[in-house]
């Protein structure tokens, strides 16, 4: 899977929409019944709009690496700025179940994070979360039953999946580049 090059987009240009995949039935009464489709870490795909200001060279990288990506229709990995976390906290694991507390986490159920944890002898990986019972605690299952506490830290790395769906270049004056492209995530094994 190709991964986007190292090149950060303009934070001024920088724009996220959130797309939920979700049906609206409407009844005559004024009610209304909304279901989401997918799977609960797929529900609610992002779209970004981005700018990228950058030499001409750093532009034609990226020009290249959308062509290929439109040529063999494959999507790659990006990480948006600022999307990732990472934060301390602490984990009590009873059976199968870790419980972390973790102060405004602000981490959706069904996301995968890394957890590493640094005291106790709970294993280290990656998890998909479980629940969250509130802004503070979530949960998530371990492979092996045990009985632990301890502290950890949990990081999501905020990369995913995406396609870039359409792109343009302008070049304000010699040298330099304006790249506006749109990305949309995408969800695929």
């Amino acid at each position: 899977m190709a991964t986007f090059p190292s090149i950060t987009p303009t934070y001024a240009g920088f724009s996220k929409r959130s797309n939920p995949n979700k049906r609206v039935i409407r009844f005559m009464d004024g009610y209304e019944h909304r279901i989401l489709f997918a799977l609960a870490s797929h529900q609610n795909p992002k779209i970004y709009s981005l700018i990228f200001e950058v030499t001409e060279t750093e532009s034609d990288v990226i020009e290249a690496f959308l062509d290929s990506r439109a040529n063999d229709q494959a999507s790659f990995t990006f990480t948006p700025s600022a999307e990732g976390i990472s934060k301390t906290g602490t984990y009590s694991q009873s059976g199968t179940t870790v419980t972390m507390t973790v102060t405004n986490h602000g981490i959706a159920i069904g996301e995968t994070v890394t957890l590493d944890f640094t005291t106790g002898s709970a294993t280290d990986g990656s998890f998909i979360i479980a629940s969250a019972a509130d802004q503070n605690t979530f949960t998530t299952t371990a492979a092996a039953s045990a009985t632990n506490s301890g502290n950890v830290t949990v990081t999501v790395s905020g990369a995913g999946q995406y396609v870039c769906e359409s792109w343009t270049k302008t070049i304000p004056y010699n040298n330099r580049a304006k790249l506006s492209c749109t990305f949309r995530e995408v969800f695929e094994p």
